[in-house]
């Protein structure tokens, strides 16, 4: 493997920490959790999402105002409409709000709204991009992609801290094989390696790994106890009715539920899960 100068490990404590706000960050002894939708769909959506989610709790609200999709002709978000309603949902119940990012030209704009900026699987190498959110002053969520090797997803990430930020999380979220039963194999192997091997925090994604949300929990479980610093699952308040991904997204009931059962797996590898917010929400 080549050597990647500022992603590897100077010694075996060597441990970045990412700061999501003021309260959530990746990296240490408490695990992260970020949870919503595949796509942002309307306010109305975004808003019984992130009243159940923040007392389950999660520390951020996901959801996709661009989407990448296989189709030309699938949903491809509501952009700039989808970017408000975070916007608005980040005000009204003080939580920090993660989305995608596919072109240089959207940086800017959901970086004034956003917390996170995700990069997708598909744009793991695109290296342009890289570069462009390595002048970006905000925390970088970078996805593996496809079927991108370990060199290579250190690699890429690598573009990003050698243009200047260094905040950056990677994500496990399945690589592609022979096997069309689940949508991509989880690998948890390289969850493990990459702790070896960077200091930067490192996150799994069940359930673009398990295509099915009856094998989203388990995955979970297994992430955590392997040493994730975090989850980001999807979820949403009619999976059925979900204009993407719905095959894999849990029922909010069925994420709170989640939550609940890792918590004993945490303790069990010497973590934490935050415990629920019990104030009342402003309108």
């Amino acid at each position: 493997m080549s050597i990647q100068q500022l992603a590897s490990k100077v010694h075996a404590n060597h441990v970045s920490l990412v700061s999501l706000s003021d309260t959530v960050t990746f990296g240490g002894q408490e695990i992260v959790i970020i949870g919503g939708p595949c796509a942002v769909e309307s306010l109305a959506q975004m808003e019984t999402v992130a009243r159940e989610l923040r007392h389950a709790p999660v520390q951020a609200i996901r959801g996709g105002a661009f989407k990448p999709r296989t189709s030309p002709y699938a949903f491809q978000g509501l952009g700039e409409t989808g970017l408000d309603i975070l916007a608005e949902i980040k005000r009204r119940f003080d939580v920090p709000v993660v989305t995608e990012v596919m072109s240089i030209a959207q940086i800017d704009a959901i970086a004034a709204k956003a917390d996170m900026l995700q990069v997708g699987s598909r744009n793991m190498q695109n290296f342009d991009l890289l570069k462009a959110l390595g002048q970006a002053n905000k925390p970088i969520l970078l996805k593996r992609g496809l079927a991108a090797t370990l060199e290579e997803f250190i690699g890429a990430a690598e573009y990003i801290l050698s243009h200047g930020n260094p905040n950056v999380v990677l994500c496990e979220r399945g690589i592609r094989s022979f096997d069309t039963f689940t949508r991509n194999v989880l690998d948890l192997g390289i969850v493990a390696a990459l702790k070896q091997l960077t200091h930067l925090p490192v996150v799994v994604d069940p359930s673009h790994a398990a295509g099915k949300r009856e094998l989203v929990a388990p995955l979970a479980k297994a992430a955590i106890a392997c040493g994730a610093d975090g989850l980001i699952v999807e979820c949403h308040p009619q999976p059925e009715q979900s204009v993407s991904d719905a095959r894999q997204a849990l029922s909010l009931p069925e994420f709170v539920n989640l939550i609940r059962e890792l918590q004993p797996i945490a303790t069990a590898v010497g973590r934490s899960i935050a415990s629920p917010v019990r104030e009342p929400i402003a309108a």
